[in-house]
């Protein structure tokens, strides 16, 4: 019989709630007081297991099971949330992978090592850079890059990091972790509303999607809005206006997102025609040509919109990465496991980033399991998932540790 026990979960998550929650939600921000004492907490927990722990040079805290081989798979997750953040973001991919060691370590030596990881800072929230933990680990932090980034308060990233006794200079030591690291698995709440329209539980994730994000800037010519006919008029946000329409068009043939998040006008002023607008474009897809193709349509339909408003137009990439899709035969595993606790199983991307890219990029067979968000909605005290489905995702990933481990010693 096995001793998993899922209910533990949701005590535990309740229970790092009353702990680092207040009436406005989760506020346990990387590298403060609030996230250190979930840490503390979660190690205490960690400590009735015959495993070891060490925290690496980029803050991430590493908990061992020895097993008979060297290989290892990883579980990973993220204690720290946004401030005002909900109760299972992170959380619940640590908390379930404490209770599915727990189930491996009570049938005593395992066939491979099992490592449990809570990756510093996925959120980014206090200084703007996420998977700062996950991508020192992987290689893809340069240090020189975030050094002087600051806090609302002024605190340089370098100095906060340095109280909790991370050097940024050492911080991609943290790739010898990864040795002999033969799959990564990551349960996460989905974060949308797919699951929860499809009226499922959990979800196979085939991967996250591939992101461009740019700046556009249309330029005509300020004139004053009672003097200047219509047809004479050079209008700047005509450009930003015809072009944020077609970039939904263009997303929904693709079967992609596009999204226009920020538009400045100048001189923004009532009784003038704008002479230039600037707009934000983030688009995504988990297809890279089908990236490409919605990025290249996006550009010409600026072009012949500059043309018909007689204005001018100019792109600037603001950030890029490419889909990073998930290891084909732990999708099928995962498949199985969903299939097995529920009946039926969905596969569907990744629009936000998980510490899990991170771990594709490091070279590392990855999957991720998404169970239901209710309402579609994070990053918000009323995040929330049945509890129900909680039970069963914690079941799911005990069931995925199991294939896993089998098919990495094939």
């Amino acid at each position: 019989m096995s001793s998993l026990n899922p209910q533990r979960t949701i005590d535990e998550l309740k229970e790092l709630r009353a702990l680092t929650g207040d009436e406005n939600g989760a506020q346990r921000i990387a590298w403060t007081e609030t996230w250190a004492k979930a840490r503390a907490w979660l190690r205490a927990k960690m400590e009735q297991l015959p495993v070891s722990i060490e925290t690496d040079e980029a803050g991430n805290v590493w908990t061992t099971l020895k097993g008979e081989s060297d290989d290892v798979l990883i579980i990973g997750g993220h204690m720290d949330s946004v401030p005002n953040g909900g109760w299972l973001d992170g959380c619940l991919n640590v908390l379930a992978g404490l209770e599915v060691i727990r189930r491996i370590a009570s049938e005593g030596k395992p066939p491979v090592t099992v490592r449990l990881v809570d990756w510093a800072d996925e959120e980014g929230a206090r200084f703007g850079r996420s998977l700062l933990g996950s991508s020192a680990a992987s290689g893809t932090l340069n240090p020189d890059d975030v050094r002087d980034l600051k806090d609302k308060d002024g605190i340089r990233l370098e100095d906060a990091l340095a109280n909790y006794d991370v050097s940024l200079d050492m911080a991609t030591d943290a790739h010898r972790q990864l040795q002999n690291a033969k799959a990564y698995l990551e349960l996460h709440i989905e974060q949308g509303p797919v699951l929860e329209g499809l009226d499922l539980p959990l979800g196979v994730v085939l991967g996250t999607v591939g992101v461009e994000r740019h700046s556009i800037k249309f330029v005509g010519q300020e004139a004053h809005s009672g003097s200047t006919p219509m047809d004479r008029r050079k209008d700047a946000l005509g450009g930003v206006s015809k072009l944020h329409l077609d970039v939904r068009q263009i997303a929904k043939a693709h079967k992609g997102v596009g999204t226009v998040g920020r538009v400045v006008t100048h001189p923004g002023i009532v009784t003038a025609v704008v002479g230039q607008a600037e707009m934000t474009l983030d688009q995504r897809h988990l297809d890279p040509n089908e990236l490409a193709a919605m990025l290249n349509e996006a550009k010409a339909a600026s072009e012949r919109i500059a043309a018909e408003e007689n204005i001018e137009v100019s792109w600037s990439r603001l950030w890029q990465i490419q889909p990073l899709p998930f290891h084909p035969d732990l999708i099928e595993l995962c498949d199985e496991a969903i299939i097995e606790t529920v009946g039926v199983s969905h596969r569907l991307p990744s629009g936000p980033l998980h510490d899990a890219a991170e771990m594709v990029r490091a070279g590392v067979p990855t999957i991720m399991l998404f169970v239901q968000s209710l309402r579609g909605i994070s990053h918000n005290k009323i995040e929330d998932t049945k509890e129900e489905h909680l039970l069963q995702c914690v079941e799911a990933l005990d069931k995925l540790a199991t294939k896993t481990m089998a098919w990495m010693r094939k």
